[in-house]
This record gives structure tokens, sequence and C-alpha cells, in this order.
């Protein structure tokens, strides 16, 4: 009891801070006149940044960007926008999304109930508090707007204002948010903010089950008019939380401003100056603030490094000499466990070309059903092999092969290949001079791909004393050197001839 009544006054003298910055905010003039009052109230409905200027001057450090405004507008004129607010660091991403346009919502006049999600509970009530501090104590505001605090419904980060026009409440990711309402109301605006952290950065399957409850969860405690989501968090790392759902929704906006340019340093904010963002990049390196500043985050390992991968169009996969699907097995999906890859790589010419793939940290099952559905969309005349290494055959492994390969009714020709005696790690290492000579080439279209970017990371993380997952760059290493056996110089072949001999025998493929 004696922790939580100290974490109720921490909680308490946390408020009563923004309190007093309100209440400090602005005055009163005793003399001006009803219209005066009139003319003012009408310009903040309609010009955001008077708004912000007049009633929040604490927050208007410095003149607003273009992009401030514009998203203030947007906003406001669409009442079923869903955006990430991809924001450099430091660009008021949190201010705007969290502060400014909830409360410039409520004096245009709508109803506003919104709920803001952090990564713990915590984290949301003390960004919710600066919005209710506004209403409490903002004296302008409520000369103009009226007096809003409501007794038995004001708790820190959990609110209601007396005539409910504005209704506040906090959720960390893990809290149940399905089915909240109070009395007939529903949510009709909800703020994503500050959700990743070190611990959900390294855990994709985490970030997928968070993508999951925004999906299922969040979006359908909107069921009103007006249904707004706004996630705000700059891109500092490959796969997140957003870029899965990114890649789930093609059709929700993304608005990503870089806070400045990397060869002039002109800031994309005049709060900041040229020489600011070159400090920052002297002091923090290069891939440390394009991560913070510009939403660019580059892998550099050891061994590999993400400058050195080539994306560019794929070819026809009929025109490929070999296209080979190797699968790295793991039998669980917890948290620690091993990840099932699947890597589909190709021989064009000499060079080698990343198909597609699937890495997860999933059952064995999912990864044959992909497997059976990248089967199925290949043309009839591509040689195509599947293999995964015989170390991890049991009779679990083929089980789950036979009972996908029944459902899909489709035969995947999986071959065991013997495990490689060598050094897993000196394996792994022997791609360098491949991706060092320019012979890897990625799919374009898997740019955005959450399961090719975990696999750069892990490729990135190669090194003596990692501990990181390698099941994709072990599975890329493996598919590669059974590649290179068909890369042999020889003449063109003619249309419809194969191009490869095992033995003796021409073998041919028949494809579902």
């Amino acid at each position: 009891m004696a922790s939580k009544r100290k974490t109720d006054r921490q909680k308490a003298d946390e408020y009563l801070k923004k309190l007093e910055i309100a209440q400090k905010a602005n005055e009163v003039n005793p003399f001006e006149t009803k219209e005066e009052q009139r003319i003012r109230i009408a310009r903040a409905k309609e010009d955001f940044e008077f708004f912000v200027k007049t009633y929040l001057p604490h927050y208007a450090i410095a003149e607003p960007g273009p992009f401030h405004i514009e998203f203030a507008n947007d906003v406001a004129n669409d009442p079923l926008i869903i955006e990430f607010e991809e924001w450099g660091r430091g660009l008021a991403k949190s201010v705007h999304c969290d502060i400014l346009e909830p409360l410039w919502l409520w004096v245009r006049g709508e109803e506003i109930f919104a709920c803001l999600m952090s990564d713990s509970k915590e984290r949301a009530e003390e960004l919710m508090a600066d919005v209710q501090a506004e209403l409490e104590g903002n004296q302008l505001l409520i000369h103009d707007f009226g007096y809003q605090k409501a007794n038995g419904t004001w708790e820190f980060g959990d609110f209601a204002t007396i005539d409910q026009r504005f209704i506040g409440k906090s959720f960390g990711i893990k809290k149940k948010v399905r089915g909240v309402r109070i009395k007939h109301r529903r949510p009709n605006l909800w703020i994503i903010d500050d959700l990743e952290t070190p611990d959900t950065i390294a855990n994709p399957k985490r970030m997928r089950r968070q993508a999951d409850i925004i999906e299922r969860d969040v979006l359908p405690t909107m069921t009103g008019k007006t249904r707004r989501l706004l996630y705000a968090n700059n891109r500092f790392a490959r796969v997140m939380t957003q870029t899965i759902l990114q890649e789930r929704h093609p059709d929700w906006r993304v608005r990503r401003i870089n806070a400045y340019n990397k060869v002039t340093y002109q800031p994309v904010w005049n709060y900041y100056t040229a020489d600011y963002y070159r400090e920052q990049e002297k002091n923090m390196g290069i891939v440390a603030a394009y991560a913070e500043y510009l939403n660019e985050s580059k892998l550099e390992g050891s061994v590999f490094s993400e400058e050195q991968i080539q994306w560019a169009k794929l070819p026809p996969l009929s025109e490929f000499k070999m296209i080979i699907s190797h699968w790295d097995i793991a039998y669980t999906d917890n948290e620690t466990s091993d990840y099932n890859a699947v890597r589909v790589w190709g021989l064009h010419g000499r060079n080698f070309w990343l198909i597609d793939c699937y890495v997860k940290q999933s059952k064995m099952k999912k990864a044959v059903t992909w497997m059976c559905d990248f089967k199925r969309q290949l043309p009839r005349d591509v040689n195509f092999l599947n293999q995964y290494e015989a170390q991890f055959w049991n009779g679990e492994v083929q089980r789950a092969i036979d009972e996908v390969e029944e459902e899909y009714d489709i035969d995947l020709n999986l071959m065991k290949v013997d495990n490689p005696r060598s050094n897993k790690l000196m394996r792994m290492i022997t791609m360098q001079p491949y991706y060092q000579n320019s012979r890897i080439y990625y799919n374009e279209q898997l740019k955005s791909h959450s399961d090719t970017q975990v696999g750069i990371m892990q490729l990135c993380a190669v090194e003596e004393g990692s501990r990181e997952h390698d099941d994709s760059p072990d599975a890329d290493q493996q598919a590669i050197e059974k590649l290179e056996l068909y890369s042999s110089p020889g003449g063109r072949k003619k249309k419809g001839e194969k191009s490869f001999r095992v033995g003796k025998m021409k073998l041919k493929f028949e494809m579902p």
C-alpha cells in the first residue's frame, strides 16, 4: 500500500506541475467586448495556427512548419482518417497528436472521446494528463468555452468534462479495450503513441501481436460516423508494429516527415538549425541520426551490410536457370524460439535473386502452408526444387507436411538434404563474396515486406559471438550453395528446353 500511495503522490505532483503551466499560459482581458471574444472564437475554429498561439502559447515554441498546419487541417476535415505520423525525432508529433489536435477538434465543436494507448498505462496517463490540465487550468479556454472539471470523473489521465463533450481515457497496450464505452458514448479518436520499446523491437512476434490488438480490439471500439486513429512514431527500426500494419493495410496513410535534408542539412522546422543536425550526426553517428531524424534505419554488421543489398525488378521466373526453396525448420512459436525460415532463391545468369520468403516465429504448419501458396503461383515451365535439412526431420515434421499437402491437394516434393559439416558461422560468411561482387539481388517488391526485413536484420547480425537468430541467413547460404551447382557457363537454352542435367537423366518437374 505504501508503494501505491507513493505512486499516487508522484502522479499528483506531476499533474500539479502541468496544471501550473496551463494556468500561467495566458490571461483574460477583463475589458474586452463580447464581439472581440466572438471574433477570437470564430477565428480559432478555422485557423489552427491562431488557435495554438492564442490559447496554447506555451506550446508555440516556434513558428509551425507547413506540415504541422497540413496535418491539423487534414485530420479536422476527415472524420475517418487512419494515419501514421512518421515524423523525425523532435518535430512535436506527440504534442500535435495528443494535445493540440484533440483540443482543436473540441474547440471546433466536436464531441471528443479520446483514448490514448502507449507501451504502459502509466505512460499513456502522463500523455493524456497534458490535455486534462489544459481543460482544467487554461484561463482563456475556460473563459471562452466554460469551466470543465467535473468532480468524481477527474482522475489522472482518465476524465470527463462536466458536459461530457470531452472524455479522455488512457490504456497500456496490454490493457483490455474491447467494448470500452461510457454510457452510450464510444471512442471516436484513438491515439497510439510511444508504443515501441527495446523489448518489442527485438521481438517481431510481440509486434505482430500488438498489430493484431490495434486491428481487432482498438478499431472496433469506434462505431459512429467519426472514427479517427492517429499513430505517432518515427520509423527508427526496420520492423515495427507500424510497419507490420502498413504492410497489411497499404491504403492507410503514412505522413513521413524527415527532420532535415541529409545533403544541405536544411531543417524542415525552423525550431532547429542546420548546425544542430550536423552536431547530432557527429555525436550520435550517421546510422543512429538517420534512424531518429530521417526515418532511415541502416544496418551495419561486421560482416554484412545493408548497403551491399541490390534491389531490382524481378526477371520473369521462366528465365531463371533454377529456383530453390530452402526451409530452415523451427518446431515452436514462442517469443524466444527459432524462426521458420523459407527462403526462395533463383539463379539468373550468374546472379542470385531472393524471389520471396517466409521468416516468422510460427508453427511449422504455417510455413508449409506458405510454401503451398508459393508453389501454386509458379509458372508451369520453371525449374524448381524444394529442400530442407535432413537433421530436422521427424514424425511431427512429416505430419505437418502431409496435412497441408492434403488440404491444398498439392505435392511439395520436399527433399531432405544432408546437414553441412562445416561451422555454421563460416558457412554463412561464405556468402560475403557474392554480396561484395554484386552477384546478389533482392526482389524490389519485398522492400516493405516484414519477413524480408527480419531476414536482413538477421543477415547483418552474422558475426563472431552474435546471439541473434540466424535462421534466415542459414537458409540463404544453403539455397545459394545448391544454386551454384547450376551456374556453370553454357550455351543459351532453346525455348522450352531445361537448362540443367543431373547425372545421366534430364529431370522434369510437373507443376500442379
